[in-house]
């Protein structure tokens, strides 16, 4: 069995081929990156910057995978969440392919899709597990007692952890997307220098992250342009610790009330250094084990799309042609 996965819900025009025990035999993505200038993704420009570049993403995963057309037995393709335009492009193309060779299409929630990330290099992670889904777009705490069956723990109020850290970047001249600067300055500063607010909330499992975003602003305002380009290196380090500590508290508090002694982290922010070595080193310290894919399997990847295909299509799902986009679709709405 060899999927064909096809991702195109944000700015990432991706497509893979992967075969049974998720072994990826390719994974292209091509990022557009005109929308820097713009300091976040622009919808229509996202959706025909698509049109250009997917069917040359798929013939190189075809290629590096060594394989033509006929080699595909199924096809996996996101549907959503996402933006619409984008979308459509992705289930145009996956239709096409499908219909002219004859083959099935499975529609892929994209938040599932990151979760099945983690399953790539480590396809015996057993189940019961928390999973904190973390990007530009997510910030959601799920407990999955099995896969295909997720509960929603709790879920950002407001901005999501990766928008935080894009909108601070930009803030600091750093540009967009800011992710990935701001983790590498942070790695030189000092995370004690300013003392930027946690929103704990409640009790709960929410989070919020527009307070902190609101503070960062204030400060720099106040410091002065001179005096935030000398410190910052620590302003990273400060406003990354803020965002770190409340997921990694979330985190062990999750798995401590779901009972579970496995955690998983999924989605673009998953990326980040700080957040993988303070979860792991306190996981260790109570006996939890803590699992993230490789940074390049956290951003949108068609290798994800294509391994959460699979799980479902061994296990007799399909779609019709008729199947839609959903650019608001939750997770645990789909196949299970």
């Amino acid at each position: 069995m060899r999927v064909l996965g096809i991702e195109t819900s944000c700015d990432e025009s991706a497509a893979a081929v992967i075969e049974e025990n998720y072994r990826v035999l390719s994974n292209v993505v091509s990022t557009q990156l005109m929308h820097s200038r713009y300091g976040g993704v622009v919808p229509e420009i996202a959706s025909r910057a698509h049109l250009r570049s997917i069917l040359p993403v798929i013939r190189s995963a075809l290629q590096e995978a060594g394989i033509g057309l006929e080699g595909i037995d199924a096809i996996a393709v996101t549907r959503g969440p996402g933006l619409i335009g984008s979308l459509l492009v992705g289930l145009g193309v996956a239709k096409g392919i499908a219909y002219s060779l004859g083959v099935d299409i499975l529609g892929v929630n994209h938040l599932e899709g990151h979760i099945f990330a983690n399953f790539i290099e480590n396809p015996k992670i057993p189940s019961p597990f928390v999973c904190l889904i973390i990007s530009g777009g997510h910030t959601e705490l799920f407990f999955v007692p099995e896969l295909g069956e997720y509960k929603l723990l709790g879920q950002t109020r407001d901005d999501a952890a990766g928008e935080a850290f894009d909108k601070v970047a930009v803030m600091l001249g750093l540009g967009y997307p800011g992710g990935k600067k701001i983790d590498q300055l942070a790695a030189e500063g000092n995370p004690h220098y300013h003392q930027f607010p946690r929103a704990w909330l409640d009790d709960g499992f929410d989070f919020s992250f527009s307070g902190l975003k609101t503070a960062v602003l204030n400060y720099l305002e106040k410091l002065g342009p001179k005096r935030v380009q000398e410190r910052i290196k620590d302003i990273c380090a400060s406003f990354q610790a803020a965002v770190i500590d409340v997921l990694v508290e979330r985190c062990l508090r999750a798995a401590e009330e779901m009972d579970t002694e496995r955690i998983l982290l999924a989605g673009g922010v998953a990326a980040n250094s700080l957040l993988r070595r303070r979860l792991s080193l306190k996981g260790e310290r109570d006996g939890l084990q803590v699992h993230y894919p490789p940074p390049p399997l956290c951003t949108d990847n068609g290798a994800m799309v294509a391994a959460c295909g699979l799980f479902y299509i061994e296990r007799g799902f399909k779609d019709g042609l008729d199947l839609r986009a959903e650019a608001t679709s939750k997770l645990g709405e789909g196949k299970c």
